[in-house]
């Protein structure tokens, strides 16, 4: 069914385990230091795309709220409400809305409404010149992964693994959007005290913070649109994934040698991950400790990142420093400018 956009939206459109203490790891940083984006201000406008799968226009609606509350307009992507199977409208068209966002002066930050799947597609088809010279916030998560992974690989351009338009937009998550994207606070991440966290191998460690979600990244194992992985933090969350495709993913990190490079990993929230027959099936605790214990690195599981109603705002290439024994990501300097 092809969805209508309504009247006055139209008018804004676009053309447990480890036990042994670590010292911080020591970084090397790249000679080529990551582009921070301008922070938001309260009247900025932000665009509104949909590079990946379609949503229901009464989904997305709600957001519309959230963004007045935080003192911000929207630009809507020409082809926001598009509609082809299960993607939001043809390739052409989903990567035509990425690069005008980008181009569009009046345009300040971008923002996703769904994830699902599509952006792969989407990635040789975006002009990497014009977002280089245009250096803006993005931000979403899940299939977003891919976008952000690449343009930060391909730009430079610090990225934002955060809530999409679809998202629950809980005070704990607009806290994070606020602290990151509008007052550029070197913040410390902390889970809420409900949800606590299992370390992996002990210790603290510092590096580029590189993630997102781990069938997007394990999808783009061998393309040109991922970042280099030394000195990083890997982060990775999950949804809809049998105990066994867990495993597998990691398992081609692993062979593709990525879990070899990073400094520190942090699993967030795997949601709806339960094994179809647990009787027959390892726990996620055992795949991860079967992968990233022999790593020697701190790491954790349980983090506040994923397919889950309050989540942070993680900034895709900024250093921070992370302490595995309580479960906490800081931030050493601003994300944005």
């Amino acid at each position: 069914m092809t969805l209508r956009r309504r009247a006055l939206l139209r008018t804004f459109g676009l053309t447990a385990i480890g036990t042994q203490l670590l010292p911080i790891a020591q970084i090397n940083l790249s000679p080529k230091s990551a582009i921070e984006p301008r922070r938001l201000q309260i009247g900025d406008t932000i665009a509104l795309i949909n590079p990946a799968a379609f949503n229901y226009e009464k989904e997305v609606q709600p957001f519309f709220k959230v963004l007045d509350n935080l003192g911000l307009k929207v630009k809507l992507g020409e082809h926001f409400y598009d509609r082809y199977g299960y993607l939001a409208g043809k390739d052409t068209d989903r990567a035509a809305d990425v690069n005008a966002a980008f181009a569009d002066d009046s345009v300040r930050a971008i923002f996703t409404g769904m994830g699902g799947w599509g952006c792969g597609r989407i990635l040789p088809l975006l002009d990497y010149n014009i977002i280089g010279n245009n250096p803006k916030i993005i931000m979403g998560f899940s299939d977003i992964t891919a976008l952000l992974l690449a343009i930060y690989a391909k730009t430079n351009i610090v990225t934002f693994h955060g809530p999409l338009g679809v998202s629950n937009w809980s005070s704990f998550t607009v806290d994070y959007v606020k602290k990151v994207l509008f007052e550029g606070s070197s913040v410390t991440l902390k889970n809420s005290k409900s949800v606590q966290v299992e370390t992996i191998w002990r210790g603290t460690a510092r590096g580029k913070l590189i993630g997102g979600n781990l069938s997007v990244i394990a999808a783009m194992v061998g393309s040109a649109y991922l970042p280099t992985w030394e000195n990083s933090i890997l982060f990775v969350e999950e949804v809809g994934e049998e105990v066994y495709r867990i495993d597998r993913m990691l398992t081609q990190l692993k062979l593709a040698g990525i879990l070899d490079k990073i400094s520190g990993f942090i699993f967030g929230q795997c949601t709806k991950c339960e094994a179809e027959k647990p009787q027959e099936s390892l726990t996620l605790p055992q795949v991860l400790s079967d992968h990233i214990r022999p790593l020697k690195i701190p790491a954790w599981y349980g983090s506040m990142v994923g397919h889950i109603q309050d989540k942070f705002t993680l900034p895709i290439g900024k250093q921070v420093e992370i302490d595995a024994n309580s479960g906490t990501i800081r931030l050493l300097e601003s994300a944005v400018n």
